[in-house]
């Protein structure tokens, strides 16, 4: 996952701000959860506090597993989801 789709990701939330409140939430949640996973890290570091690896390793993976999820429920039909082509128009076609 790159930063650059993270960023497509945000801003087609920002675009769209009517009618999508929660995924806008959702969307925030998960990138701050990304964004303190890589912060932990050098604090893990320093401290040498390895038990909180895993937690800051699954939040890394937190966005591509929320992106998978999310591309796997619109293509049964379960629900819609109209930004996919932001974050899928980099890495071809899954």
């Amino acid at each position: 996952m790159s930063l650059q789709q993270l960023q497509d990701f945000k801003h087609w939330h920002l675009g769209h701000p009517r009618g999508h409140t929660v995924e806008s939430a959702v969307c925030d949640g998960i990138l701050c959860a990304w964004v303190m996973g890589w912060m932990a890290l050098p604090v893990m570091l320093v401290l040498q506090e390895w038990n909180w690896l895993p937690l800051s390793l699954a939040s890394h993976l937190l966005p591509l597993g929320y992106w998978s999820l999310r591309r796997r429920l619109h293509r049964s039909g379960w629900l819609r989801c109209d930004w996919l082509h932001t974050v899928q128009g980099r890495t071809g076609p899954r």
